[in-house]
């Protein structure tokens, strides 16, 4: 029985956000600069997608790049836009063919004209497709996130449209970028590397996290399919416990 088979067609999370690491570690062992790794990790964001899309998933998030990576050496980040760029253009049609939605979060403003415009046009040609729904976490910060959230509230408050009283998590959730996208039911962290890293802080408080040291590069669609089955065998239970889950 292959691992796909394995999978309980009814309890596959309907969203899953993937940190996607060890891109630079996976060229050094083939002793290659870091953009190598990089060029490579292309090939992992192909599979992770198409292996979601095969099992149901109906969204998958990727950490492709945060606020802290632009203090990255200027020839890799501009070696990352680039790549981003022939990317978006170079696989528009699969996307498209295979029915994925393209949405992105975080300060898309920071990004190079170039590519702003390139995400621009792959996410207007997408925004019909309803298979699955790819959303690439670009110069993002879960922090910058929820302060901009919370100015947001404060300046609506200010101008009486909203009661401070009335503010719950439902008002914080409605003023974020995922407003419209369910919270991850697991949460995937390539390279052996145990922590969230500035990602999603408020949308995966019940997140299932799952750690592989498979390197980004390698992470094909059994490595994806391995970590759907490990939440499968875990028991989720929201605070309260087991008896009543069962119950």
């Amino acid at each position: 029985m292959s691992l796909k088979d394995k999978i309980a067609k009814d309890r596959v999370p309907g969203h899953v956000a993937v940190i996607m690491d060890g891109n630079g570690r996976w060229a050094k062992n083939h002793g290659q600069e870091r953009v190598y790794g990089h060029m490579n990790g292309v090939n992992g964001v192909r599979e992770a997608l198409t292996g979601a899309a095969e099992i149901g998933v109906e969204y998958l998030t990727l950490y492709a790049f945060s606020t802290e990576n632009w203090d990255r050496p200027m020839e890799e980040v501009s070696a990352l836009m680039d790549l981003l760029v022939q990317t978006i253009v170079r696989e528009i049609d699969a996307l498209a063919e295979k029915e994925v939605r393209l949405k992105a979060i975080g300060d898309l403003d920071l990004l190079p004209q170039q590519c702003r415009k390139a995400l621009e046009a792959a996410i207007k040609r997408t925004e019909n497709n309803d298979r699955i729904t790819l959303v690439l976490a670009l110069s993002y910060s879960s922090r910058r996130e929820i302060a901009k959230a919370v100015k947001a509230i404060a300046r609506q408050a200010k101008a009486g449209k909203i009661d401070p009283e009335t503010i719950d998590q439902n008002t914080i959730r409605d003023f974020l970028e995922t407003r419209n996208i369910p919270d991850p039911e697991l949460v995937i962290r390539t390279s052996g590397e145990k922590r969230i890293s500035n990602f999603l802080l408020w949308q995966i408080a019940y997140s299932e996290l799952y750690f592989t040291q498979t390197l980004w590069p390698d992470f094909k669609k059994e490595p994806f399919f391995e970590a759907v089955i490990a939440y499968q065998n875990r028991e989720r239970r929201f605070g309260k416990i087991s008896e009543q889950i069962t119950a």
